[in-house]
């Protein structure tokens, strides 16, 4: 059971973090598709980091440096969809589109560089970081805590502050509803879509940093995040892009992720002898489910994936 409890609070974790990303970037007009592709970049970003930082380097800054490299990656190329979606009014859901597709591309392709440049006989794609994983947990008895579960909970928290609390979430939320009313009132809808936008890059690659070490000591690269970014797309339109219910619907979603981990352990399922893929499936089944019978209810922000145009009204 506390296997349960911790699989399904690490990829809660995961799915709250990258939601919230997509959140704040929805929030400020712009439909963020690419958050599977940004996971990618930061995963790519972090583990690089775990792989070349120094032995004998202290877990406090291997936490630090990684989580970091992973930000500072997934930011970098969340820009690609801020250019192309804000100064050039490009279709977001196409560009979303390509930055998934180019990512698991340019993180498989520069690995297999690194690992053939390093050893002419490996042309995987995979990174390994088993000792640099130990870091980022704490075992309490028989719980493996991640401080990235301590993480999430503070990202939560400071994301329900900054939307309801600050002006900065105002105007942020003003931009996505009514961009013109905001503008005839001093607000840039340009600046903000781009801090939505960044601000989502931010979380994604956190995001895909914690995917990565949630359970496994290496990792493909050609093997992307098996669909968690549309997953956590799928949690926050549930959530109703709001912080808490965004919460409620992560740990939801991650119990499922969880139970296809640990199903076996369990003596009334695997009585089932339903094979494993199944419970493999089941987050992705319970998305289109919950989607089907929500989405007529969905509340999204109204200027949401609308291109501005500072002459319309």
């Amino acid at each position: 059971m506390l296997l349960l409890l911790q699989y399904t609070l690490i990829f809660a974790s995961v799915l709250m973090l990258v939601a919230l990303g997509g959140c704040f970037s929805e929030h400020s007009g712009v439909i963020n598709i690419g958050l599977e592709g940004i996971m990618v970049i930061g995963a790519l970003g972090g583990a690089l980091m775990m792989r070349y930082l120094p032995a004998g380097t202290s877990a406090f800054m291997m936490i630090v440096l990684v989580i970091l490299a992973a930000v500072v990656a997934g930011t970098i190329y969340s820009l690609l969809l801020a250019v192309a979606a804000v100064t050039f009014n490009a279709d977001q859901t196409i560009v979303g589109t390509a930055m998934n597709m180019l990512g698991t591309a340019f993180a498989t392709v520069l690995v297999k560089a690194l690992n053939t440049a390093a050893d002419p006989n490996n042309v995987s794609a995979t990174i390994q970081y088993f000792d640099q994983k130990k870091a980022f947990y704490v075992n309490i008895g028989s719980f493996e805590f991640s401080w990235f579960m301590l993480i999430a909970l503070i990202v939560l928290i400071v994301s329900h502050i900054v939307l309801y609390r600050t002006r900065f979430g105002l105007r942020l939320m003003a931009c996505g509803e009514h961009p013109q009313a905001a503008d005839s009132v001093g607000i840039n809808v340009y600046k903000m879509r781009y801090a939505g936008v960044l601000i989502s890059g931010i979380l994604g690659g956190l995001g895909g940093i914690v995917y990565i070490t949630s359970g496994v000591s290496e990792w493909k690269f050609e093997n992307g995040v098996a669909g968690f970014g549309f997953l956590a797309l799928a949690v926050m339109i549930f959530g109703q892009w709001k912080p808490m219910h965004i919460a409620l619907a992560a740990l939801l979603f991650g119990l499922m992720r969880a139970l296809s981990n640990v199903y076996v352990a369990f003596d009334f399922l695997a009585a089932l002898n339903i094979p494993g893929f199944v419970y493999n499936m089941l987050p992705y089944i319970i998305s289109l489910v919950v989607l089907i019978f929500t989405s007529k209810k969905s509340r999204a922000p109204k200027a949401e994936g609308i291109p501005y145009d500072k002459g319309s009204r």
